[in-house]
């Protein structure tokens, strides 16, 4: 394979679908902006969106190019094994989301993650998760735009530039005119947008190899090896494709990593905030836990079916990395047609990943950075252009970032380095102010900062090679579980010391202080037993299970 290989013969039908779904997109944008009055209605969609538009939205959001993309590449990397991203280190956290801490998030009204931390703590620990959310926000958008302009440098032939400036351009349009409801319904229709490109990859896929069986035997003659289709198996010890214990899969991934991005990711909690009362707010990340259950379907088995079929693919660089599974195949198997689904349904996954990170972005620079300490007071109009500037903002910084993202060799260890610097320390700082009341304003200040820093001195001591991780997913596991302890132990030293917080000021914020009314809003059909948050919850946990017996 030469240099080009990686290259689609897309054809006039091909961009015809491609150029029908930007129109759409946009038009998407355009229909949502009507009904933007207020700043609420452009940040929050007025708190107006039914359940399962905001579930599914809730999963697209995080069904980014770096999860279809990243999945893929790990399933032909590690195998069955990358599962345990789904249904130990997804759907807990989503079903714990919406039964424990949706109430308290919809019920105090914040119209975001670090505006519930200035009212549990105090404004320093508000202003510091503000701004290293922001940090973080525009850092990933990067990623996600990086990762959308390699695939239409290798797709489409577009040199690197081209491809993010127009990937950017974009998404600045339909979000800057249409808000969140822009974002949010157009993330509705990439849901289907993406599954329409990917299915058929693993139905022609799967054609090829033989079915389940044909496919379970080439992975058992390839370089995973019968240890490649199970997930559990050898977990006692290191030796498994993964390299992980079950007490780092256990802990590291299915509490703190996954907690900490599901719980307390503002661009995630947004789809959730946005539900038009407190039973469709629960039901969102539930909802959502059902189809989350099922992608491995569409990427961790085009990730074996890559192994198996694509000669040589692994390369440490060039079109045969791991990364790449996903466009070898759609250039291998999907006939004309398809392909254009196929690449438009990519780029959809692209889009939406970048513009939660972008409408997350200008909901907190505007709220809680620009209302709370720059400009105070002014009508909300002021507040409602201030966060059209704040997504300009964010387009362009995060096409600066696009190129930090570029000097990494594998953009999904970049993500995870992120989310254990930024979400774990910040998880960790909340579930305690959740539960405990006495924690003080203080101890919650200090605890987030001294957790931050002690993820990060992790990160730059493996770095500089004066710790040692058997990979960067491992350091990410274990900087992610020393952030946690960091915090348990500074709020535990310094909490004692401090004057705790009165007890009327944290009604409805803290569990046990009652204040929060779970029949909010509540309509005629949502007392139906169907519709119950704990019961949908409980059914999700009960099929991860379930999916986990085959392959044991």
């Amino acid at each position: 394979m030469d240099g080009g290989g990686l290259r689609l013969d897309l054809n006039a039908l091909d961009y015809v679908l491609l150029g029908l779904y930007f129109v759409t997109v946009l038009g998407v944008g355009f229909a949502a902006r009507r009904a933007i009055r207020t700043s609420v209605d452009f940040f929050l969609s007025g708190r107006s969106l039914p359940a399962w538009v905001t579930g599914l939205a809730f999963v697209s959001a995080n069904l980014g190019a770096l999860e279809i993309i990243g999945m893929a590449a790990n399933g032909a990397q590690y195998g069955v094994m990358t599962v345990h991203y789904y249904w130990i280190g997804a759907v807990p956290a989503m079903v714990f989301l919406g039964i424990v801490m949706m109430p308290f998030y919809y019920g105090s009204k914040v119209r975001s993650v670090p505006e519930y931390l200035r009212l549990r703590f105090n404004r320093p620990t508000h202003l510091l998760n503000a701004i290293s959310f922001a940090v973080a926000q525009v850092l990933i958008a990067g990623v996600n735009l990086y990762a959308l302009a390699l695939v239409m440098q290798a797709l489409l032939g577009w040199p690197l530039w081209v491809a993010i400036i127009v990937g950017a351009a974009i998404v600045l349009a339909y979000i800057t005119i249409g808000g969140l409801s822009g974002a949010i319904y157009n993330e509705v229709l990439q849901f289907f947008v993406i599954l329409a490109g990917l299915i058929p990859v693993t139905v022609i896929g799967l054609v090829k190899v033989g079915g389940v069986s044909g496919l379970m035997d080439a992975v058992r003659d390839s370089k995973l090896g019968e240890a490649g289709l199970h997930a559990w198996q050898d977990t006692g010890t290191t030796a498994n494709p993964l390299g992980a214990h079950w007490l780092g899969i256990v802990f590291g991934l299915g509490f703190v990593l996954s907690f900490g991005y599901w719980t307390t990711n503002f661009a995630e909690v947004q789809r959730a905030l946005s539900a038009k009362n407190m039973s469709a707010a629960r039901r969102t990340p539930i909802i959502a836990a059902y189809p989350k259950l099922l992608i491995p379907v569409v990427t961790v088995i085009p990730g074996l079916i890559a192994l198996v079929t694509v000669k040589g693919l692994g390369a440490p660089s060039g079109d045969l990395q791991y990364n790449n599974a996903i466009p070898l195949l759609m250039r291998d198997l999907l006939p004309n047609g398809v392909l254009g689904v196929a690449v438009t349904g990519l780029l959809a996954s692209f889009m939406a990943g970048m513009a939660a990170n972008v409408s997350g972005f200008n909901t907190v620079f505007t709220y809680d950075i620009w209302q709370a300490y720059v400009r105070r007071d002014r009508p909300d109009d002021y507040y409602l252009r201030i966060g059209r500037y704040a997504t300009i903002a964010a387009v362009v910084i995060g096409i600066g970032t696009a190129f930090i993202a570029a000097g990494f060799s594998n953009i999904m260890n970049y993500i995870q380095a992120l989310f254990s610097l930024f979400n774990a320390p910040l998880f960790a700082t909340f579930i305690i102010g959740m539960f405990w009341k006495r924690m003080s304003a203080l101890a919650g200040f200090w605890s987030l900062l001294l957790g931050t820093l002690a993820a990060l001195a992790t990160y730059l001591l493996y770095k500089s090679g004066m710790i040692h991780f058997n990979s960067d997913l491992e350091e990410s596991f274990w900087g992610a579980g020393i952030a946690f302890v960091t915090v348990a132990v500074v709020a535990a030293i310094l909490t004692p010391l401090t004057a705790p917080k009165r007890g009327e000021d944290l009604r409805g914020l803290v569990y046990g202080t009652g204040g929060i009314d779970l029949k909010a809003g509540v309509l005629a059909g949502d007392a139906a037993w169907y519709r119950s948050p704990v019961l949908l919850g409980v059914i999700a946990l009960a099929l991860a299970v379930v999916l986990y017996i085959p392959v044991f």
